[in-house]
């Protein structure tokens, strides 16, 4: 593919991003064990940071100022778009490029007193983010499993709302309400570049992607604390990481005896055994399981989920993590959450109609789960 074209007009910059994303997904999803090597020039071609730029421009983040004091009006009316997009585009291909540190703000966690940390990051690094994403995104949307909901393209928390009510509508009427403790905080760099190795073999932008992850957070006291974990929320290319990242819970469950894979006959067969069935599913770091078992088998995925999100440096926090009948739940319900992101539910947990204890204390049901 030539990526040395002069700057395209808009319209042309997004039906030739359009097309090489197609692409991309394409070759991703004939060959799951294709790793790509020749990235990085598509990632600083100037309808990737033409179109990245739109989308910086036009997020409501636009008016945030990153470290540097600068947004994208100030940018557009100070140096131009043209012209920053070219210095830009010169800065990587020199490999000069260097991502700065993201400015700290700490919001109101929904629902809550407790606050969680948003990292702004400055206006080229946000467009370089973006441009990676618009890279990266085919080729891991081709590997995602369908349980995954979250900031994904096309996919909706409504849907696995639906899902979910439909699953609790027939045996699957235990739910295991998953809490991760500071996903975005506490994600293992190295296990996440392991992941994103496994599709890209450009070593350039293996780099940038790192890059990012280590660039350092300027608290709101005006301390620079150093990246050793996590991707900080406010970051473009931060959801897509976290999904990569977490993924490896959705792989786990679609694989595993009794998971979505296993036939209607083999899910029948193990509910004649007394074995359960199980159905995951997740909007960024939150997540349920629905089973088709009982109470004690449902609390035995406690320690496997412990253990698998482990392998990526993340905790379940077990206090926190509820364990419920559907007895105990709004059937109507099931996939509310009181938060949004961007008009969506945060999240695909339950609401009961009754107090939920933490899972290690709540009682057993009166009713025996059906097979």
């Amino acid at each position: 593919m030539n990526t040395s074209e002069p700057l395209l007009g808009l319209l042309r910059a997004r039906q030739r991003v359009l097309e090489i994303q197609t692409k991309l997904h394409r070759w991703a999803n004939d060959d799951p064990d294709r790793r790509f090597d020749d990235l990085f020039n598509l990632v600083t071609d100037p309808c990737f940071l033409l179109m990245a730029w739109e989308r910086v421009e036009g997020n409501k983040g636009a008016r945030s100022a990153g470290v540097d004091g600068r947004t994208a009006a100030s940018v557009r009316e100070r140096i131009g778009v043209e012209d920053f997009l070219a210095e830009l585009r010169d800065q990587l291909r020199s490999r000069s490029f260097r991502p700065l540190p993201v400015r700290e703000r700490m919001i109101p966690k929904p629902g809550s007193r407790k606050r969680r940390r948003l990292g702004i990051p400055t206006v080229a690094d946000r467009v370089v983010q973006a441009s990676l994403k618009l890279v990266l995104e085919p080729i891991f949307e081709a590997d995602f499993e369908p349980c995954s909901y979250g900031f994904r393209p096309n996919r909706r928390a409504h849907d696995a709302m639906a899902e979910t009510r439909f699953l609790a509508s027939k045996s699957y009427e235990w739910v295991l309400e998953g809490d991760i403790t500071a996903c975005f905080d506490e994600i293992s760099h190295s296990a996440l570049m392991d992941r994103v190795r496994a599709r890209v073999g450009d070593k350039r932008v293996l780099a940038l992607v790192k890059a990012f992850l280590k660039a350092g957070i300027l608290t709101e006291i005006g301390t620079v604390k150093e990246s050793v974990t996590g991707t900080p929320q406010g970051g473009i290319l931060s959801p897509l990481l976290a999904n990569v990242a977490l993924s490896v819970l959705d792989e786990h469950f679609a694989e595993a005896p009794g998971g979505p894979r296993s036939t209607t006959k083999q899910r029948w067969t193990r509910r004649q055994k007394g074995l359960p069935n199980y159905r995951l599913f997740r909007y960024a770091d939150d997540f349920v399981i629905l089973v088709s078992g009982t109470r004690s088998q449902t609390e035995a995925l406690l320690p496997e989920v412990a253990t698998v999100l482990s392998t990526v440096g993340l905790r379940l926090s077990v206090d926190k993590t509820l364990i419920t009948h559907i007895d105990e739940a709004s059937t109507s319900s099931v996939g509310a959450s009181s938060g949004t992101r961007s008009g969506e539910p945060t999240g695909i947990t339950s609401t009961t109609t009754r107090p939920r204890r933490p899972c290690g204390r709540s009682r057993p049901s009166a009713r025996r789960s059906a097979g």
